[in-house]
C-alpha cells in the first residue's frame, strides 16, 4: 500500500459535539484541541452550491423546516445553525464547502469529506461535490478523501474527477461490501467500529485498502482498534483524545 497521508485522528463533524457541528465554530474547536484532520457532511442546494449539514431536513440544527436541498444558498446561508447548541453560537451560519476549504487550506488541515446527498439527488451531488473539491484543491498534493454511505454518489464522484480518493462508508459488513469498493476505486473503507476487527482489517488491507472507523469515543474501542491496525479513528470527543498520540506502536 501507498504511504497513508492522513492523521490517525479525525474530528467529527468538526468537533461536533463542543460546538455546532458542520459549522466553521466546531472546526476552530478541534483545532483548539490540536486536530489536524476533520470530517463533514456535504449536500448541494437548489441551485448546485455544496454547503454542510448533516440531515436531509433543517430543523434539528436550524430555525427552519423543510428540505434543505430544495433552498437556494442564498436562503441557506442566512440561517441561524448555532443557537440550537448553544447561545454563545448564536448566529453560526452554515458554511459552504468552499468557505470550509479555504479554513482547512489555510491551517494545513486534512479534510474527510462525507458525500450526503438529499434523497434523489445522490449522482449529482457526487458529481458536484467531487468537482466542487477538485477545483478548491486543485494545487494541494493532499488532497481531501471523498466518502459516502451511497455507491452511486461515489461512483459519480470518480467520474468527475477519478484521482480524488474515495473511501465507502459502511453501517455493518453488507454483501458485497468489499468488491463495491473495489468497483469504485477506493483507496479507503470507513466502517462503524462494530463492524471491525482485525480480522476484517487485513481483509481490508490485503484488498489495497485502509480502514477508518467511525465514531470512537471511549478508550476501550479505541485500543482495541489500534492494537488490529486501524488507520484512521473518527471521533467526537476532542476534549478527550489527544490527536497527537500515537496509542498504536
Amino acid at each position: 500500500m501507498n504511504p497513508w497521508p492522513y492523521p490517525l485522528w479525525i474530528a467529527h463533524r468538526g468537533a461536533g459535539k463542543l460546538a455546532p457541528e458542520n459549522t466553521l465554530a466546531a472546526f476552530r474547536v478541534g483545532a483548539s484541541h490540536g486536530y489536524r484532520a476533520f470530517e463533514c457532511d456535504v449536500k448541494l442546494s437548489a441551485d448546485g452550491v455544496p454547503f454542510l449539514l448533516h440531515d436531509a431536513t433543517l430543523q434539528r440544527t436550524t430555525p427552519a423546516h423543510g428540505v434543505a436541498g430544495e433552498r437556494d444558498w442564498n436562503e441557506l446561508a442566512r440561517l441561524d445553525a448555532g443557537s440550537w447548541h448553544s447561545p454563545a453560537h448564536a448566529g453560526e451560519p452554515i458554511p459552504s464547502l468552499e468557505t470550509i476549504a479555504h479554513y482547512c487550506l489555510h491551517n494545513g488541515f486534512a479534510l474527510n469529506i462525507e458525500i450526503k446527498p438529499t434523497p434523489g439527488s445522490e449522482q449529482e451531488t457526487g458529481y458536484a461535490v467531487a468537482r466542487e473539491a477538485a477545483r478548491l484543491w486543485a494545487s494541494e498534493a493532499l488532497k481531501p478523501l471523498l466518502s459516502s454511505f451511497r455507491p452511486d454518489a461515489l461512483a459519480a464522484a470518480k467520474a468527475a474527477d477519478a484521482s480524488l480518493p474515495r473511501a465507502l462508508l459502511l453501517d455493518s459488513l453488507r454483501e458485497g461490501w468489499l468488491d463495491d469498493a473495489r468497483a469504485l476505486a477506493c483507496v479507503a473503507i470507513v466502517a462503524n467500529h462494530a463492524a471491525l476487527d482485525a480480522a476484517v482489517i487485513a481483509q481490508v488491507h490485503a484488498a489495497g485498502m485502509r480502514a477508518l472507523s467511525y465514531t470512537v469515543n471511549d478508550d476501550a474501542t479505541a485500543r482495541r482498534l489500534a492494537a488490529a491496525g486501524i488507520d484512521g479513528l473518527i471521533t467526537d470527543v476532542v476534549d478527550h483524545f489527544a490527536p497527537d498520540t500515537l496509542i498504536h506502536s
